[in-house]
Protein backbone atom coordinates (compact mmCIF):
# COMPACT_ATOMS: atom_id res chain seq x y z
CA UNK A 1 0.00 0.00 0.00
CA UNK A 2 1.50 3.48 -1.13
CA UNK A 3 2.67 5.97 2.28
CA UNK A 4 2.80 8.87 0.25
CA UNK A 5 -0.29 10.76 0.48
CA UNK A 6 -1.77 12.63 -2.16
CA UNK A 7 -1.32 15.77 -1.08
CA UNK A 8 1.96 15.32 -0.83
CA UNK A 9 2.09 14.19 -4.83
CA UNK A 10 0.01 17.34 -5.78
CA UNK A 11 1.84 19.41 -4.05
CA UNK A 12 5.28 18.60 -4.73
CA UNK A 13 4.69 19.30 -8.62
CA UNK A 14 4.35 22.99 -7.59
CA UNK A 15 6.18 23.56 -4.56
CA UNK A 16 8.72 20.34 -3.97
CA UNK A 17 10.74 22.06 -1.16
CA UNK A 18 7.81 23.31 0.79
CA UNK A 19 6.38 19.79 0.30
CA UNK A 20 9.00 17.83 0.97
CA UNK A 21 10.01 19.94 4.46
CA UNK A 22 6.63 19.64 5.36
CA UNK A 23 6.48 15.82 5.25
CA UNK A 24 9.41 15.78 6.75
CA UNK A 25 8.50 17.47 10.19
CA UNK A 26 4.56 16.83 10.08
CA UNK A 27 3.78 14.09 8.16
CA UNK A 28 6.52 11.48 8.74
CA UNK A 29 7.72 11.44 4.83
CA UNK A 30 10.87 10.02 5.33
CA UNK A 31 13.35 11.73 2.77
CA UNK A 32 16.20 9.27 3.66
CA UNK A 33 15.66 6.56 6.13
CA UNK A 34 19.47 5.83 7.64
CA UNK A 35 20.27 9.85 7.95
CA UNK A 36 19.14 11.61 11.09
CA UNK A 37 18.41 15.41 12.36
CA UNK A 38 19.05 18.29 10.31
CA UNK A 39 20.91 16.20 7.36
CA UNK A 40 17.56 15.23 5.56
CA UNK A 41 15.89 18.43 6.07
CA UNK A 42 18.62 20.22 4.13
CA UNK A 43 18.99 17.88 1.54
CA UNK A 44 15.56 18.59 0.68
CA UNK A 45 16.17 22.23 0.54
CA UNK A 46 19.15 21.91 -1.94
CA UNK A 47 18.08 18.91 -4.07
CA UNK A 48 14.42 18.86 -3.95
CA UNK A 49 13.42 17.46 -6.97
CA UNK A 50 15.62 14.95 -7.23
CA UNK A 51 14.89 13.86 -3.58
CA UNK A 52 10.58 13.73 -4.75
CA UNK A 53 11.31 11.96 -7.42
CA UNK A 54 13.74 9.00 -5.53
CA UNK A 55 10.41 9.14 -2.91
CA UNK A 56 7.94 8.70 -5.69
CA UNK A 57 10.08 6.13 -7.31
CA UNK A 58 10.76 4.28 -3.97
CA UNK A 59 6.70 4.32 -3.01
CA UNK A 60 4.93 3.83 -6.22
CA UNK A 61 7.57 1.92 -8.87
CA UNK A 62 7.04 3.13 -12.39
CA UNK A 63 4.26 4.76 -12.40
CA UNK A 64 2.33 7.64 -13.54
CA UNK A 65 3.39 9.54 -10.88
CA UNK A 66 6.95 8.95 -11.59
CA UNK A 67 6.51 10.35 -15.41
CA UNK A 68 4.46 13.47 -14.40
CA UNK A 69 6.75 14.23 -11.59
CA UNK A 70 9.71 13.57 -14.24
CA UNK A 71 8.37 15.76 -16.82
CA UNK A 72 8.30 18.37 -14.03
CA UNK A 73 11.82 17.95 -13.24
CA UNK A 74 12.72 17.73 -16.81
CA UNK A 75 11.14 21.05 -17.63
CA UNK A 76 12.49 22.68 -14.61
CA UNK A 77 15.66 21.84 -14.88
CA UNK A 78 15.40 22.71 -19.01
CA UNK A 79 14.08 26.36 -18.52
CA UNK A 80 15.79 26.99 -15.65
CA UNK A 81 18.89 28.69 -17.28
CA UNK A 82 16.93 30.69 -20.20
CA UNK A 83 16.44 33.89 -19.96
CA UNK A 84 13.58 36.04 -21.86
Amino acid sequence: MPQLPLWFLLGSLVLPRVALLIGYFLANVPLIEHLHGWIPASLGILVPRALVLILVFQDRGMSGWLLLHAIAMGSTYLTAGSRR
